[in-house]
């Protein structure tokens, strides 16, 4: 096998620019609203209870906004908080930009296929760095899109240097 990079942010002009992502998605203008961010609330505890709601695409569950797909984060409440919500505005990114495809539910029995809105119920994430989790919380190893990092975020970022998560 070759070896194969597969996003980086840093070659994307639009991950660092608020005005240029909204040529990919000129939607947020419809969402960057307080009624549209209200009723984030209702995806929070959605997705804190078990699974975030898919008509709220627009939300992130507890880390805020999914608009702007980029990498700014306005909100910024700590390290995890913002890692996470970072990781999920990429991998809504990348639907939207066709490179990542779904494969779940019924149409994905017989492969994959394009889902320019992200199916949020369809992934779940665990930290790896700065502190791996690796106990499980709940009885489960991982945690669903938007749920609230207070729940499993404690303790995993170093009050000093080293910024980077995964």
């Amino acid at each position: 096998g070759g070896f194969d990079v597969a996003y980086l942010t840093e070659l994307d002009p639009m991950w660092h620019d608020d005005e240029l992502t909204f040529i990919l998605n000129p939607e947020v203008a419809l969402f960057g609203n307080l009624a549209a961010r209200a009723a984030c609330a209702a995806d929070c505890a959605a997705a804190t209870a078990g699974f975030p709601l898919n008509t709220l695409f627009w939300c992130a569950g507890c880390q805020g906004s999914l608009y702007p797909l980029n990498g700014n984060v306005q909100a910024h409440i700590g390290g995890v908080q913002a890692s996470s919500l970072e990781m999920t505005r990429l991998i809504a990114k990348m639907h939207r930009e066709g490179l990542m495809w779904a494969a779940s539910g019924e149409d994905g029995l017989c492969g994959y296929y394009p889902q320019p809105i992200m199916d949020k119920t369809g992934y779940k994430y665990h930290m790896l760095y700065p502190i791996p989790q690796t106990a499980q919380i709940a009885g489960k190893c991982c945690q669903p899109l938007g749920r609230s990092t207070i729940l499993w975020g404690a303790g995993r970022e170093f009050p000093f240097e080293g910024e980077d998560f995964a």
